[in-house]
């Protein structure tokens, strides 16, 4: 069913609110004065429609870096009378407190606020506006909604150094929200007093005080007959907070977890403690004790532990206390404890560290609120993906991606994410993946890499890309990625592996993909820093693989697509290409790349004049001698002074060499080429070797053409001879054996 999930299309709802959210003014709204986003005044749209609005937004904002967050978004909705919401999950840095005033007019009944640092207690007062409808509330994380700012009577001076202070709002409490069920006050700020904040709830079903500091919990039973989901991770436990929570005996799901890395705790559990949770919370269905210490030994012992098949049955539970439970636990949360590696646990779901299954459930459970702990359960799952094979592919992908885009801004997690993505987008497990999938793994990798100028994120992404099929999977995002590449070669210190990896991807990018493709790349300054690349590698006197990448990718990038090759003469390119052939004259490879890339330029008549001179043309001269890389050298050498031959005597603007002594060389090298030879290049179109056949001016140009078009079409049938047809290559070979100027054996070869 997972497959079938992942492989669906997006529903047409999230189509279109993408599509809206991405051309407001073209859709839902105009602009008022060209700054400010109005509302079209026929526009009626219902809570349904608002709330994916809003939430698909925030998503926006937080993951799509091209993205363009509006002052007046939330504006839209001020009016409940043209729009409705009713559930909305905003987060982080993207909602300020004019954003909830904006809105405070809306009957919500259910607001999520995660990690919101902007807002301050002016929200907390808008937060009254919605007091009688609002039924769950979360303000998870938001360090600073208790804060208001005070500005200090006094002397001038002093209020020009520390024009406002904050100072904690004592007084707000919960009064009148006579709805709120769930809340969630994880991680709230020091000095608020819960038990007064909290008093006024009449009936709390669910509370979350992850993070608070409490030392007396007696207040929670004052909810005792509607409680049933607490969550204390990380609170510092006592035994009076264990009488406590032994006394809510509706509690259905119960976390006392921690981070056992974060601070030193007293506490430590034992087997009564264990004991009293199964004896009083009869309705339990969740428990996570994650983190915690067992101060005993609570297992049964290991001869029995080892028996039978592995069974989720209380009765054969091989953690003692729970052989009490009436049934087996729907998640019981046992990371970074001994206790995971027993053999029966009686619960459907145990988060843990011992295998796969336990380590997703880890990923699952904790990446919304608790990124510490999900950077360590990935860090697992790239261990299991690395050495063994991961049974469970798309649901650790999906929950490695989600990871990723929750927590974009986390060092540990994009360093442990982007890592863990490497293996699992690999060739192996390239057919369970669908093209949806595969396309989120780009968009969180190219996320990481605009976020995280660290090296080792860098890497990791880089590598990653490189499990992808080039350009084709990388197409739909072509521009991005190929201006984060730039972006990372053009850096001034520069770390040798990446440098290596972004160079080979440039050019992959540039292969076999169209020409505005290439024109809108090499307006992004490719050309410029393949030869800035190129020029350090010479100041280095190093020949690699960078050096190589960089000439290879010219050579694409120039293909059919003179502004390129325009560019590459006016940066020096000539200058370069000569110093690379004196530094590396043994080089095959390398004179192979600078030959293609001077090929492309010799096509464009403009350009040619440039490449009149008698230094140059006595070097493709001697180049036709070349057997470097098989006739590839020679070949392209030949190419170059075909087409400048083309242009006639009279273009022949130098005494030295002669043309006619170049001519004959040119015949020689031809002769002396294996007409069966294998290529080592690859042609798109055969234009710009078809204009040379119609023309009498340079029968030795016809004969290259001549040629290339047979080796290549006898060597490789399938794939040049629809192309020779499809150009017109034909009719043009019939008409030239025709002509008198040519040779008998270019005739011979049309034929």
């Amino acid at each position: 069913s997972l497959k079938m999930a992942s492989d669906s299309p997006e529903s047409l709802m999230t189509l279109c609110t993408d599509y809206c959210l991405r051309n407001l003014e073209g859709t839902l709204c105009y602009l008022l004065d060209n700054e400010t986003l109005r509302l079209h005044p026929d526009i009626f749209l219902p809570s349904e429609i608002c709330d994916k609005l809003v939430n698909e937004y925030v998503e926006l904002v937080k993951t799509d870096s091209i993205f363009e967050p509006h002052e007046s978004f939330f504006t839209l909705f001020s009016d409940p009378r043209s729009t409705r919401l009713a559930r909305i999950h905003l987060r982080e840095q993207i909602v300020q407190d004019q954003d909830l005033e904006a809105i405070r007019k809306q009957d919500l009944v259910e607001l999520y606020l995660t990690n919101c640092e902007k807002l301050t207690a002016k929200s907390l007062q808008t937060l009254v506006s919605f007091s009688h409808t609002l039924i769950s509330l979360s303000l998870f994380g938001c360090c600073n909604i208790f804060y208001e700012e005070e500005n200090p009577g006094g002397c001038e001076d002093d209020c020009l150094v520390n024009p406002t202070r904050q100072v904690l709002v004592k007084d707000f409490t919960f009064e009148g929200f006579s709805r709120l069920r769930f809340l969630n006050l994880g991680r709230l700020i020091e000095g608020v007093n819960v038990e007064t904040l909290l008093r006024p709830l009449a009936s709390l079903a669910a509370l979350d005080l992850s993070g608070i500091q409490l030392n007396d919990v007696g207040f929670l039973t004052q909810w005792k007959d509607s409680l049933v989901s607490l969550v204390l991770y990380n609170m510092d436990l006592s035994e009076e907070h264990i009488q406590v929570i032994a006394q809510l005996r509706k509690l259905r799901h119960l976390d006392i977890s921690r981070d056992h890395l974060s601070s030193y705790y007293k506490f430590k559990l034992t087997r009564r403690v264990l004991n009293l949770f199964v004896e009083n919370l009869v309705n339990l269905t969740s428990l996570d004790i994650s983190g915690h210490t067992m101060l005993e030994n609570c297992t049964i012992p290991s001869m029995e532990e080892k028996m039978g098949q592995t069974s989720i049955e209380p009765a054969k539970s091989s953690i003692a206390p729970f052989r009490g439970l009436k049934r087996p636990l729907q998640f019981l949360g046992l990371f970074e404890t001994s206790l995971c590696r027993l053999t029966h646990i009686p619960a459907y779901k145990v988060s843990g560290d011992k295998n796969e299954e336990q380590v997703l459930n880890a990923i699952e459970a904790y990446t919304e609120h608790r990124p510490e702990i999900t950077s360590r359960a990935i860090n697992l799952l790239f261990d299991i993906a690395r050495i063994e094979r991961c049974s469970q592919l798309l649901r650790a992908l999906q929950l490695v991606i989600t990871a990723l885009k929750c927590h974009k801004d986390d060092k540990n997690i994009q360093v442990t994410g982007s890592a863990a993505l490497f293996y699992l987008t690999n060739s192996e497990y390239r057919m369970e993946q669908s093209v949806k999938l595969r396309r989120q793994v780009i968009q969180v990798v190219l996320n990481g890499m605009e976020s995280y100028q660290e090296v080792t994120v860098q890497r990791n992404c880089c590598l990653t890309l490189c499990n992808f099929s080039i350009p084709e999977e990388l197409e739909f995002q072509y521009r991005r990625v190929n201006e984060l590449l730039l972006n990372i070669l053009n850096q001034s210190r520069q770390d040798e592996s990446i440098q290596r990896i972004a160079v080979h991807l440039c050019n992959a990018l540039v292969c076999q993909v169209d020409n505005d493709h290439k024109e809108a790349v090499g307006k992004m300054g490719f050309v410029m820093t393949m030869l800035k690349l190129i020029q350090k590698k010479l100041a280095d006197k190093t020949c690699d693989q960078v050096m190589e990448f960089s000439w290879s990718a010219l050579w694409n990038i120039t293909d059919e697509t003179p502004d390129n090759c325009e560019m590459f003469l006016n940066y020096s390119g000539m200058k370069l290409f000569l110093e690379c052939l004196k530094e590396f004259p043994e080089k095959q490879e390398l004179h192979r790349n600078m030959l293609g890339l001077l090929g492309n330029v010799a096509e464009v008549k403009e350009l040619r004049p440039q490449l009149m001179t008698s230094q140059f043309i006595s070097v493709f001269s001697n180049l036709l001698e070349s057997k470097a890389d098989g006739i590839e050298v020679s070949y392209n050498a030949c190419g170059v002074l075909s087409h400048i031959m083309f242009d006639g005597p009279e273009a022949w603007g130098i005494c030295e060499p002669h043309r006619e002594e170049v001519v004959k060389r040119m015949w020689a090298a031809i002769q002396s080429w294996d007409i069966n030879s294998r290529r080592n290049i690859n042609y798109r179109s055969f234009e710009p070797i078809l204009r040379l056949l119609p023309q009498g001016i340079s029968p030795v140009s016809q004969h290259w053409a001549t040629w290339a078009l047979y080796n290549l079409v006898s060597v490789y049938p399938d794939k040049y001879c629809p192309l020779l047809i499809k150009e017109g290559g034909i009719p043009l070979l019939k008409d030239m054996i025709k002509m008198a100027s040519a040779r008998q054996e270019t005739k011979e070869m049309a034929r």
